[in-house]
């Protein structure tokens, strides 16, 4: 058992005996209950944030830090009666399966976003307008798919492709302003453990809002860095590390010099400078010609050009899925909500502070 186990926060996975048989590598380790502990109660013990600790504070090794199975079977274990531990890890998985749940709707509603994303600004069948049908000679297939329904496309030298007429092709600054960031100086602690939110690489995640950060900072350390305060709805791009995650600021944050900032200009939603960005993201791997996408500078972003649809269009898009993106923020906020209860209650519960009636 050593680091990729230890860092990935000692994930687990519940395998029933009469599933599909698996195989093991060296560098995990397979925990059972029997006799007087329950699987679904042990299950938790190493969810835990004592057994995290634990095992973070006793593996050795310089270069690639490992844990020993003597070590794991020496952690201390509060061991109620089996039918009480199953009603813990059943009050415990409740609150893990409506975030599933909330997961789950998230990933369908940018699921659906995106769909409309690709229909319209893409494929560019968006809904034809009254005065695009009339140019057509044809009234009656108003709100019918652009291209589909025969609307005119012209070549664009730029992006070697058709486009619709009317549209053209930029950069992604002609619909956002770009902010770079900075980290104040680990020298000085009153720089740091503050109020305001401090982004980094390490903090993207694969969902569309950014609701909090592992660092904080203070007011003097935003003072005293090249960093700036990013309103709610900015995108935080990731230049090194982790490159090339997106993800939608939902407060007020700051961030490292690894990420480049995206503000969306007046007309121009989050969601839809999102979508458009992971597509550039996209062709910047592309382009890359199979390298290692180590790093994105300023200039990568300024070359990489991208469709300029017009505003109304893009308006339009906005309304139809504020709704989805709003539910998606909202969902995550219950997650983190729904995580703190558990882990609040997962130690009270194994200690017999909180039992369940």
């Amino acid at each position: 058992m050593d680091r990729p186990w230890i860092e990935a926060g000692l994930k687990q996975a519940v395998l029933n005996a009469d599933d599909i048989p698996c195989l093991q590598v060296q560098r995990t380790a397979r925990l059972r209950g029997k006799g007087n502990l329950a699987t679904e109660y042990l299950r938790y013990i190493v969810a835990g944030t004592p057994f995290t600790r634990y095992i973070k504070s006793v593996n050795t090794g310089s270069g690639v830090p490992h844990i020993s199975a003597n070590q794991i079977r020496a952690f201390p274990v509060t061991l109620p009666p089996k039918r009480e531990q199953i009603a813990i890890a059943s009050v415990l998985s409740a609150l893990d399966a409506k975030i599933e749940l909330n997961n789950a709707i998230n990933a369908e509603l940018e699921g659906m976003a995106k769909l409309l994303y690709d229909y319209w600004f893409v494929q560019f069948d968006f809904p034809l307008t009254a005065a695009q049908a009339a140019s057509l000679g044809r009234p009656e297939l108003e709100g019918h798919p652009y291209k589909s329904s025969g609307g005119p496309m012209v070549h664009n030298p730029t992006l070697n492709r058709l486009i619709p007429t009317g549209w053209t092709a930029g950069n992604i600054f002609r619909i956002s302003e770009l902010g770079g960031g900075g980290t104040p100086t680990k020298e000085r602690s009153d720089y740091w453990s503050g109020h305001i939110p401090f982004f980094t690489p390490t903090d993207a995640s694969p969902v569309p809002f950014l609701l909090n950060t592992e660092a904080h900072i203070t007011d003097a350390g935003l003072q005293n860095s090249s960093t700036r305060l990013f309103t709610a709805g900015s995108l935080f791009l990731t230049a090194r590390g982790s490159v090339g995650k997106v993800m939608i600021t939902a407060c007020e944050m700051a961030m490292s010099q690894s990420c480049y900032a995206l503000i969306p200009h007046k007309g121009i939603s989050s969601q839809f400078l999102y979508f458009q960005t992971l597509g550039l993201m996209g062709y910047l791997k592309a382009k890359s010609s199979g390298s290692i996408f180590k790093s994105i500078v300023t200039s990568d972003i300024e070359y990489s050009p991208t469709i300029i649809a017009p505003r109304e269009l893009i308006a339009e898009f906005s309304s139809r899925t504020d709704a989805m993106f709003e539910q998606i923020r909202d969902n995550l906020r219950q997650n983190q909500e729904l995580t703190a209860l558990r882990d609040w209650l997962l130690p009270m519960l194994m200690n017999g502070q909180v039992t369940v009636g």
